[in-house]
């Protein structure tokens, strides 16, 4: 019943809304193309502002009783510099607040209208009157902290900067803090979204979308150069997004200042005036009208345009929602086009950059990359490192290659990390990074976004989707001053972003794409093999993709290496083969022959990860009859986290023990007999037999298992891939204790030998500072450290470092270096990597 009204009251709108979608399409699409043709970018020289003093524009329309409460606390703030000023714009009030404020407030300056021109011309109009070059636009129901003004004059730090915002608090603090002052937005399906962060983390300037209309202070000339607040978004909201995405567009900045406060009460006057499906209708009307003003990138505009009239199709079906269009809003916003098409041709005229790098430039690591000045003498480089799992205790391959990494980098940079935990529980443990690295931030595991059956992003990328992530990393690249952003596993690939001058390196533990596809034949039903191998689809498509926006691509092997290059040859000068931190052997104990348990086998591993699941599944069903029908006593051990249930393998008796997680392996490392590594699918290294050789247990493996590590049947450990034969190998490593100790003393040795096993800073290298004509040529920096120089690579650029002597530095993707005795070519040295 509630649809067929909806439509009965909507059929004329439903009716007219393709001839609304054509003729929107020619009227902004058109007018790009006349722009093109005929139009020209408007953009005068910037100026700094005078910020010695002030002028507080308060627009006001029947709010008598909120100018008595609040106006007071701006006074008083104000009362230090007599050339500080407010002036208070009556929209033609008839409630005598003009009257009131020349009685009670004579040092307020009233500029009277004669009718209402909504916020947006009432803010226009104190602009206009303004003496100071500074304007502090306040809403008529907020109260200001006596020290709110210092901190938003010193925002405008140099002549670009266009606005800087007040941190908003509520008057009533159990009230949700729905406005905050730190605004973000983003584009996402054809439409912008903006929301308020509320982040106590933030302490000091930082740069933000928008300065809010009603708690922000502008600088005058370049308000006005904008136009100030559109008309076009009579009566109000939208006005001060619309003016901070053109101040982004236009080259400027605005900032968001923590120390500045202020209180509101929300809605004071709008939510005492107008209905909330009034409000609403506004909110819907001007939120298209921003797009057909601002989006001037063809891909973007076409987005919208579908969406606006798909997504009022929707309302008509499920009923209105907020952030969704509707018909009517749609045949309003209609009604304006011809006014969004004069709005569109002013804001082309004043645009200096795309779109997108509009959106990008507000975001904490962007506005590093793009306006920081590099440290040039940084004592230690800063790394950003961001892991998608617990590093603390390592209960699997990618925490032990995660923590050894963190106590080297830890010695060699100034290193911040950013973990996800998968329960609150697991914080105590993680708190040990603070005492290793410079910082350390925990995310709650995320729950990210559904399954989605016809997405083409893989199930494992979307998984680790989360706005809260991505805020936090840009936060900490901002704050944390980072000049490198580490991400470990091939799903926070998403992360990389389009940075000028920080370096993105990703390792990647294993291939994701090769992974599925090795995993396919042991997929079973024909369900689950569809949606695997469109899954594998998925992860081809992501993954070629995400790569080449790597600035290094870290891989455990070079099988590995040679698989990604064979699918991207142009990828081949980033990526960069062995185990980056491996296994500190000081640390295992070697026992003597014969303490081990005669027939023991034991298999490590955490069961959340599917090639570990299929490798118990196919030992226990497939090899271990034929190991117990020769050894009845032989028994496997099984360590790891997340375990089968019991019953699962019930029918193998006693032949199976599940002990679970435990905290540390090396006790069962040095009793057990034979270290079993089934593995049949997957990619990268198995940390776990790297633990298994320093701790000189004899391991039987699969090719896959071994892969990176052992070649050769015997050498360092036994190799076979079919039931019976990895029995047999299993047995002759039973019966053969003498050999098998050889052949473990032979690992043992190996992985205290190859520079790039051990724990040491060989492993451990930084991609510091992508080539860029935006860097500014670095100074010499002392690090102790030694330098290896990777000349694979052309640099596209001549940004130099100096290196000199026998102190190296790292401080550009292009070099420049003196030796005592060489000198090496700023065109050949496209990026230094730290080796120890």
């Amino acid at each position: 019943m509630r649809f067929l009204a909806r439509l009965l009251r909507s059929l004329p709108l439903l009716i007219l809304s393709p001839l609304f979608f054509v003729l929107s399409a020619l009227g902004l699409f058109g007018t790009d193309i006349l722009w093109r043709l005929s139009g020209r970018r408007r953009l005068g020289a910037d100026t700094p502002p005078d910020k010695s003093a002030a002028s507080v524009v308060i627009p006001n329309w029947n709010g008598r009783e909120l100018l008595e409460t609040f106006l007071p606390s701006v006074e008083a703030a104000l009362s230090g510099n007599p050339r500080n000023e407010i002036v208070v714009v009556d929209n033609g009030s008839t409630d005598g607040s003009a009257a009131m404020l020349a009685e009670k407030f004579p040092r307020v300056r009233v500029l009277a209208l004669d009718r209402n021109l909504g916020f947006g011309g009432g803010s226009n109009a104190g602009f206009r009157a303004a003496a100071n070059d500074i304007v502090v636009l306040l809403n008529n129901d907020m109260r200001v902290e006596p020290g709110f003004l210092q901190p938003l004059l010193d925002g405008f730090q140099d002549e670009t900067v266009f606005g800087v915002s007040c941190q908003i608090f509520f008057s009533d603090p159990a009230k949700v803090r729905e406005e905050t002052g730190l605004t973000q937005a983003w584009w996402e399906d054809g439409a912008l979204r903006v929301r308020h962060r509320a982040d106590d983390a933030i302490g000091e300037i930082y740069p933000c979308f928008y300065a809010g209309g009603g708690s922000s202070a502008f600088d005058r000339r370049k308000f006005l150069a904008l136009g100030g607040f559109d008309p076009l978004l009579h009566p109000f909201y939208f006005e001060d997004t619309d003016l901070g995405f053109m101040a982004w567009k236009r080259g400027w900045k605005v900032f968001y200042e923590p120390r500045s406060v202020v209180y509101h009460e929300h809605r004071g006057t709008i939510g005492r005036k107008f209905r909330q499906e009034q409000i609403e209708a506004v909110l819907k009307k001007n939120a298209a009208l921003f797009c057909w003003k601002n989006i001037h990138e063809p891909g973007r505009l076409a987005a919208h345009l579908v969406y606006l009239w798909a997504g009022s199709l929707v309302s008509l079906v499920f009923g209105d929602a907020n952030g969704r269009p509707n018909l009517a809003a749609m045949g309003w916003t209609f009604l304006q086009l011809p006014g969004a098409m004069a709005a569109r041709w002013r804001a082309r005229n004043l645009a200096a950059i795309s779109d997108t790098e509009a959106f990008r430039r507000p975001l904490g690591g962007y506005f590093r990359d793009r306006f920081h000045p590099l440290d040039p003498a940084p004592a230690k480089p800063r790394v950003l490192f961001v892991s998608p799992y617990p590093i603390l205790p390592p209960a699997h391959g990618g925490g032990v290659f995660m923590f050894q990494t963190l106590r080297e980098l830890a010695r060699l940079t100034e290193v911040h990390v950013v973990a996800l935990l998968d329960h609150p529980d697991q914080i105590p443990a993680n708190e040990e990074l603070n005492r290793i690295c410079a910082s350390a931030s925990f995310i709650v595991r995320m729950t990210g976004r559904e399954r989605e059956v016809g997405s083409i992003t893989p199930h494992a990328v979307r998984e680790f989707s989360n706005p809260d992530l991505d805020w936090l990393l840009h936060r900490q690249i901002y704050t944390r001053r980072s000049d490198v952003l580490q991400l470990e596993y091939t799903p926070l690939g998403q992360y990389i972003g389009a940075y000028d001058r920080l370096a993105a390196v990703l390792f990647e533990h294993d291939v994701y794409f090769q992974s599925i596809a090795r995993g396919l034949k042991h997929t079973r039903g024909f369900i689950s093999s569809l949606a695997a191998r469109f899954e594998y689809l998925r992860a081809l498509r992501y993954e070629l993709r995400m790569l080449p926006r790597s600035d290094r691509v870290q891989v455990c092997t070079r099988e590995n290496k040679e698989y990604l290059a064979s699918f991207l040859p142009k990828l081949e000068p980033k990526l960069v083969e062995g185990q980056r931190a491996g296994i500190d052997t000081t640390q295992y104990v070697f026992p003597p022959r014969g303490t081990r348990q005669p027939g023991t086998m034991l298999f490590l591993g955490s069961f959340r990860h599917l090639p570990n699941q299929v490798a118990l599944e196919w030992f226990a069903r497939q090899v271990l009859p034929h190991i117990v029908a020769a050894r009845p006593d032989a028994k496997l051990v099984v360590i790891g986290p997340d375990p089968p249930p019991p019953h699962a393998f019930a029918d193998c008796g006693p032949a199976i023990e599940f002990l679970g997680f435990v905290e540390d392996i090396r006790p069962a490392l040095e009793q057990m007999d034979v270290f079993v590594c089934p593995i049949l699918h997957g990619s990268g290294v198995r940390v776990k037999l790297l633990e298994a050789f320093a701790a000189g247990i004899p391991v039987v493996s699969t090719s896959i298992g071994a892969e990176g590590l052992a070649r050769v049947d015997g050498e360092f450990c036994r190799l076979a891939d079919e039931p019976e034969a990895f029995a047999r190998r299993v047995i002759e490593v039973f019966d053969d204790p003498a050999g098998a100790a050889g052949m473990a003393r032979r690992a043992r040795t190996e992985v205290g030998r190859t520079g790039t096993w051990p724990c040491s800073p060989a492993g451990c290298w930084i991609a510091f500072a992508r080539s860029s004509p935006k860097r500014e040529p670095q100074a010499a920096t002392t690090a102790r450290f030694r330098i290896r120089i990777n000349s694979n690579r052309p640099a596209p650029h001549r940004s130099s470092v100096v290196v000199s002597g026998t102190s190296e530095v790292i401080g550009g993707s292009s070099v420049s270096a003196t030796w005592p005795n060489a000198t090496l070519s700023s065109n050949s040295l496209p990026l230094l990597e730290m080796v120890g």
